[in-house]
């Protein structure tokens, strides 16, 4: 199933995909249907939060669907499936990421000495550039502005203090279940469903922040900087998230592909690192980390105002949003 997040005349609700171009108001055919409100259809946390029970629910309402509480999609704004997530955790799990994204920012700390090729010679051989092992011994993240979250469709606003905006293409688990200790078996029950994510990145900014080896900060943290969408695709509909295609499209014009499977470490072995002696929320969302070739850093292309970047990812949809430079 794909659940939405959608706002209409009346407000904001949820929803259920009907086909590709129609949505089912759940709280509507809860009433049509029962003749009563279902409280955990009032928002997708209270959905997740009810976990299996509500599932059942939403499902019950898809067999016995009525024209009657279904709404074209174009009548509607689509909204980030979770507008607040309770936490957001991003991790770096794609190696061929990290590594082109390691040679760029030796190539560009090269490129302002006086030789430049000497300088990248020398740098590459101090291993100061190189994946450290510990990025192989276990996942590593750090947690992002939860409150920045805008949706499909959405214009993302450029930072005033940012000359370089990139994007980074990147598949989110949602946490269903309060999870403490979990074992890497035990962890796949607690994902409710998959999403797609955004990480758009004030570049420059995040180069003199990464100075001082704390992580990202401003860098990552403006105000409509983390865009997720376009819907929650539950676990039951995606068996094996690791056997996707993922693309990014800037302007239409192709700009990076990768596949989902390339992880160093999976959702479940990311859950069992984050759950050691701390408990996980339904609500919760961790993202897997930009795939290979999935950002403009790697490349050294990065956005212009106006630009509308789109995120596809095999078996989820397509994210996409505006760049808009005020």
């Amino acid at each position: 199933m794909k659940l939405v997040t959608y706002r209409d005349h009346d407000g904001q609700k949820l929803g259920l995909m009907h086909g590709l171009d129609r949505v089912i108001d759940l709280d509507l055919a809860a009433w049509k249907l029962h003749g009563r409100h279902v409280p955990e259809f009032s928002t997708m946390l209270s959905l997740i939060e009810g976990g299996d029970g509500a599932l059942q629910q939403v499902r019950d309402i898809l067999d016995a669907v009525d024209d009657s509480f279904v709404v074209p999609l174009d009548s509607v704004t689509l909204l980030a499936p979770l507008p607040r997530p309770v936490q957001m955790r991003d991790f770096a799990n794609y190696e061929r990421h990290v590594r082109q994204a390691l040679q760029t920012s030796m190539r560009m700390r090269a490129a302002r000495e006086q030789d430049p090729e000497a300088a990248r010679a020398r740098l590459a051989a101090s291993g100061a550039y190189d994946i450290p092992a510990i990025w192989y011994e276990m996942p590593l993240y750090y947690k992002c502005n939860r409150m920045s979250v805008v949706g499909p469709n959405a214009d993302v606003i450029w930072p005033h203090y940012a000359d370089v905006l990139d994007y980074e293409l990147e598949l989110g688990a949602v946490i269903g279940k309060v999870t403490t200790d979990a074992t890497e078996q035990s962890a796949k029950t607690a994902i409710f469903g998959y999403t797609i994510y955004n990480d758009f990145s004030a570049r420059d900014m995040q180069v003199k922040e990464s100075q001082f080896r704390m992580g990202p900060a401003k860098g990552k943290d403006f105000d409509s900087g983390n865009a997720i969408g376009p819907w929650i695709v539950t676990a039951d509909e995606l068996p094996d998230p690791y056997d996707l295609e993922m693309i990014v499209r800037v302007n239409g014009e192709e700009r990076g592909r990768g596949r989902s499977g390339d992880m160093q470490h999976s959702f479940e072995r990311c859950i069992q690192h984050v759950s050691m002696a701390e408990t996980l929320y339904p609500g919760e969302i961790l993202m897997a980390g930009t795939v290979g070739n999935g950002s403009g850093f790697e490349i050294e292309r990065f956005l212009e105002p106006g630009d509308v970047v789109e995120l596809e990812v095999e078996k989820i949809g397509i994210l996409r949003n505006r760049v808009v430079k005020t």
